[in-house]
């Protein structure tokens, strides 16, 4: 899962003087950095037989993964205990962002125009991003292909992909360098799925067997990708990009009911643009620029009075600058700051309007050597709210500090240790939302801790790397609701969590030779999140809701040249999902086994790829949130041409 190649978050300390490029292989990066970073590209994500994003966020240890069933399924992540809040998401170099619900849906992000995936947990040694990037404890970065630049010919890609349950999704990809300067690509996906795949459940000792209702999904994105080399030195990146999903809601499943109408419309558009340039000698550039707008459609087909259905509509202006000094050797210093400009409007009568201007400063100092690397920094946020009707949320500010370390040992062995102190500042929903916000919230303050290992080797054709890490996390004025009554809920700060736990991955190859590869890959990940909030309720100590003790993958390839294949286990352990642990929350652990086989060959001047995945084969009952049970044994065939 380990096995990297380049990508474009480079190694501040490693720029070429004449050339804005990556210069250190992510595999390096990955394995010198001060805090934990993880990261898949797109041949290993081919190799090792993942097939979706929900599937590749299994195979990253510290992730719990919520996925609410199908194709169509909201698929949001939850990082080492902390909540899905807590978790950035950046799409080449930009952050993502919802300011309703502070929830990230990544399966509105497809793989294949995804060129790496990575996870950083903490603050790693990468310093010339903005100041956004560092607002999360944890973030995922999803980084499309590089477009080409070796040659001026088009490049064509066409896929369909088939499956079980109706799953139909064709691909098409054009891309083109047109000067040795400036390359720009246009992709287009649909997908429609009808999910309605069976599933079984127990009431006493009957078991009631059903097919998922009302979960048709039918959506399409598109993107407008190019980069400009201005220069040696001056590069301007953009990207233009658009989501729309018409999907039906199949709810939960209760014993003899399994009926609803609901429907949400998905729909998001921005752009973005990302300056980077090297000014003098010792000092370099990069300014990003993004507007977001984001509309979700609800209607509740079973309620004839439509009060409970809402439409939302969402946007945002945001802008960023960092500026890199290199003075003298081993010495490194960044300043960013980021301005954000957020509004929500609906129309539900009770609404107000809110709109959030923000301002984060980001400076940090990096020293490396041969055997030391020290990365600091210091993060100011303000957030300044307000609403168009009625009264608005407090305003907030803070300092948040972070620091992290890390030490050649012996050659190839680092060790690290990384401390990191943030905080998450309210959603709108939690401020403003009916019944249920409340505008004098605190931020939720983190604070987490991190001591690890890595390691790799090479022993004749057999390459080897390790990586071993243990945490503490403490979570203060964690947002709960409470019930004021049975209709009136209210956000209040009053949770407490403590999390502690440890993420193992290794990672080996052994190269028989030119055309025989072996690849093993696995992870495993102890989380203990405990409920903190009050020493006299019997819920204290109580593992916090979706968090599974234990959980881990394991995947085996084989590259010939013949038919390349590979088998993978995903295994989770029980989980609640309730706080409570109340009589009929516990949801059972499941393991997952697939296969996957592809084979590639030449047709005419291109490439012509065949894949079949097979899916939970052992036709595993199962689910990841309660009441919402996954598909069973299934099977996706793609065929693509690349020209």
């Amino acid at each position: 899962m380990l096995m990297l190649s380049a990508w474009a978050q480079t190694d501040t300390t490693a720029m070429l003087l004449n050339e804005v490029q990556v210069v250190e292989t992510q595999k390096h990066h990955s394995m010198t950095s001060t805090a934990p970073l993880y990261v898949m590209d797109h041949g290993e994500m081919r190799r090792m037989g993942v097939t979706d994003m929900a599937d590749a966020l299994h195979r990253l240890p510290g992730i719990t993964l919520r996925d609410y069933g199908g194709a169509g399924g909201m698929k949001t992540v939850s990082v080492r205990g902390l909540g899905t809040k807590h978790t950035g998401v950046s799409y080449d170099g930009v952050m993502l962002s919802e300011c309703q619900s502070g929830e990230i849906d990544l399966s509105r992000y497809s793989l294949d125009n995804v060129g790496s995936l990575s996870l950083v947990i903490g603050d790693n040694d990468d310093i010339f991003i903005p100041a956004r990037q560092v607002t999360t404890p944890a973030t995922v970065h999803i980084q499309s292909m590089q477009l080409p630049a070796d040659d001026v010919r088009p490049h064509l890609k066409a896929q369909m992909k088939i499956g079980s349950f109706g799953y139909v999704s064709p691909f098409l990809k054009y891309e083109q360098n047109l000067n040795g300067h400036f390359a720009f690509s246009a992709l287009g996906e649909y997908t429609y799925a009808e999910n309605d795949y069976p599933y079984t459940i127990k009431n006493v000792t009957e078991n009631v067997s059903d097919h998922r209702k009302n979960s048709r999904m039918n959506s399409g994105h598109g993107e407008l990708n190019f980069v400009w080399r201005i220069n040696s030195s001056d590069r301007l990146t953009g990207k233009v990009y658009y989501y729309d999903n018409d999907r039906q809601l199949p709810g939960q499943v209760h014993y003899y009911s399994n009926t609803s109408r609901e429907t949400l419309r998905d729909r998001n558009l921005f752009g973005q643009l990302m300056y980077q340039a090297r000014l003098t000698e010792q000092l370099s550039l990069k300014l990003n620029g993004k507007f977001n707008w984001a509309a979700s459609l609800y209607d509740d087909g079973m309620v004839a009075s439509q009060i409970q259905d809402a439409d939302y509509w969402q946007r945002e202006y945001y802008t960023s600058a960092c500026l890199l000094y290199m003075p003298i050797q081993n010495w490194t210093f960044d300043y960013s700051v980021d301005y954000a400009h957020n509004n929500l409007n609906s129309t539900l009568d009770t609404d107000a309007r809110p709109y959030r201007n923000t301002l984060l400063q980001s400076a940090t100092a990096k020293y490396r050597s041969t055997r030391l690397t020290v990365m600091g920094r210091l993060l100011h946020s303000l957030y300044l709210n307000d609403a168009k009707q009625g009264d608005a949320a407090d305003d907030m500010r803070r300092f948040s500090p972070s620091l992290s370390i890390s030490y050649l040992l012996l050659p190839q062995w680092h060790v690290r240790a990384s401390y990191k102190e943030i905080f998450r500042a309210p959603t709108f929903n939690e401020n403003y939302f009916f019944h249920y916000g409340s505008k004098n919230l605190q931020p939720e303050r983190t604070e987490q801790l991190n001591i690890g290992t890595t390691w790799q080797g090479d022993f004749g054709k057999t390459h080897v790397q390790t990586t071993i890490d243990g945490y503490y996390n403490w979570v203060k004025d964690m947002i709960v609701a409470v019930p004021f009554n049975m209709f009136v809920w209210n956000c209040v700060n009053v949770g407490k969590v403590r999390v502690y736990g440890a993420d193992i991955t290794l990672n080996a190859s052994h190269q028989f030779n030119e055309r025989h590869l072996l690849t093993a890959s696995g992870c495993y990940s102890y989380q203990r999140a405990q409920n903190r909030t009050n020493p006299s309720s019997p819920y204290y100590r109580n593992q916090i809701a979706y968090t599974p003790e234990h959980q881990g993958s394991f995947a085996l390839a084989w590259e010939n040249p013949w038919v390349c294949c590979s088998t993978h286990l995903t295994t989770v352990s029980e989980r609640w999902t309730t706080n409570a642990h109340l009589q009929g929350t516990r949801v059972d652990g499941y393991y997952e086994l697939g296969l996957s086989a592809y084979h590639r060959f030449h047709i005419g001047y291109g490439v012509m790829e065949a894949r079949l995945d097979l899916k939970n084969l052992t036709d595993k009952q199962y689910e990841i949130v309660g009441a919402y049970p996954m598909p069973g044994r299934s099977f996706q065939f793609s065929l693509s041409y690349k020209l």
